[in-house]
């Protein structure tokens, strides 16, 4: 693991700084706990995901929370700047999903808060805001508990677990090709934008929709080329319609395994008494 990794390694922290979306598997190769059986870590973090949706309580929701950000950033030693921005990428689509859960309409002033709208009311109860809250609380601690997972595994990885699970092998290579080309739009649509930048191509409204028109297109017709160039050298490397995910070779580390039946299994306690 020795020259290899640190090879690869290396080769990730270079394409990190080329695209700012494969941080999120610079960040994976160079975690505290990457040298965990990858098998361990996808297996841990799906039972977390699926007890957090089903214990439904905010106290097992927290307590989620604080074993994932004691697994990411205190054993895998994830920067918490990348953490805390990671953890706010969805924060938006939480807010919205999370009003529409606390906030009704009726005809009259029913809540114990209330809004005058010219067709009736909106208003906000104490049990929907607390439902709101618990809502939150619950998303939050699935995407923490994931990204015990991503922050932790790099994608071919991922990739090869699935493949052990017997996922469908089309499944498995459209998503590796999905998620790899992803990055380099990313990419391609960064330099674009940045290019517009430099020519003061945001410096007004009008202008701004004018750039951004331009990006959209020149990014279609860019994101065809790539696609035939990466299939060229796909094909140049003997490509014969499957992927071999390489991977490198894991510890097996029983004591992780004894840890996670006696950790889930105060949490199945917790849940219990507060059920």
């Amino acid at each position: 693991m020795s020259n290899h990794t640190h090879h690869h390694r290396h080769g990730f922290k270079k394409h990190s700084h080329d695209t700012g979306g494969s941080s999120i598997d610079y960040l994976a190769v160079t975690s505290g706990i990457r040298h965990w059986s990858p098998e361990f870590k996808v297996g841990f973090s799906l039972l977390l995901l699926v007890f957090c949706l089903f214990a439904n309580h905010p106290i097992i929701s927290v307590i989620i929370m604080l074993t994932a950000a004691f697994i990411t950033l205190g054993l895998g030693k994830i920067p918490l700047g990348n953490y805390y921005s990671l953890l706010t990428i969805p924060f938006a689509f939480i807010i919205m999903g999370s009003l529409a859960v606390a906030v009704d309409f009726a005809k009259g002033p029913v809540g114990d808060w209330n809004l005058f709208l010219y067709w009736g009311y909106a208003y906000v109860t104490k049990k929907s805001l607390m439902n709101m809250g618990c809502l939150i609380l619950k998303i939050f601690a699935a995407v923490s508990s994931m990204f015990i997972m991503t922050l932790s595994t790099p994608s071919f990885e991922l990739f090869a677990v699935m493949k052990k699970a017997h996922c469908p092998q089309l499944i498995v290579e459209l998503m590796h090709m999905i998620y790899r080309f992803i990055f380099i739009l990313m990419s391609v649509q960064r330099n674009m934008r940045i290019s517009a930048e430099s020519r003061l191509g945001f410096c007004d409204f009008k202008t701004s929709c004018y750039s951004f028109g331009q990006i959209a297109g020149n990014l279609f017709i860019v994101s065809l080329k790539k696609a035939n160039a990466y299939f060229d050298a796909m094909e140049a490397r003997c490509y014969d319609g499957t992927f071999a995910f390489l991977e490198d070779e894991s510890e097996k580390q029983p004591k992780l395994i004894v840890f996670a039946v006696i950790y889930f299994v105060v949490l199945i306690a917790i849940w219990w008494l507060v059920h």
